[in-house]
């Protein structure tokens, strides 16, 4: 009981540590084209798009929202959104709608054309 207690602490100290962790409150974010990606910080392709996402929100700073919930850690968020595999990511246009949905790992470049897409059609 004690190593599991342990281990929740831990991941709930990663998770505050993730610069991209959203509250429900912000997602989608209004008057903003929003990328939410779903996952967790122990899933293996979660973490290999965790760099992408810091430079992605950097790269798009003034331009679209991209975060990050780790739904192991917010089962509430992972029924909200109707998670079924990990790493989602669901692209919402600046009203709100969900635009487009991914599931598994997505390359920055695939990140990027999809932003461009929505972006233009503002």
């Amino acid at each position: 009981m004690k190593r599991c207690i342990r281990f929740v602490f831990l991941l709930t100290i990663i998770a505050a540590m993730h610069p991209l962790t959203a509250t429900a409150a912000t997602i989608p974010t209004p008057g903003m084209v929003t990328l939410v990606d779903l996952g967790a910080t122990s899933c293996i392709p979660c973490k290999m798009m965790a760099p992408i996402l810091k430079e992605l929100e950097v790269e798009y700073k003034d331009k679209a929202v991209v975060t990050f919930i780790d739904v192991w850690l917010n089962e509430g968020e992972g029924k909200r959104f109707g998670i079924q595999a990990i790493p989602t990511q669901i692209f919402f246009d600046k009203d709100g709608k969900e635009v487009f949905r991914h599931v598994g790992f997505m390359d920055k470049q695939a990140i990027i054309d999809q932003l461009e897409r929505m972006l233009k059609e503002q």
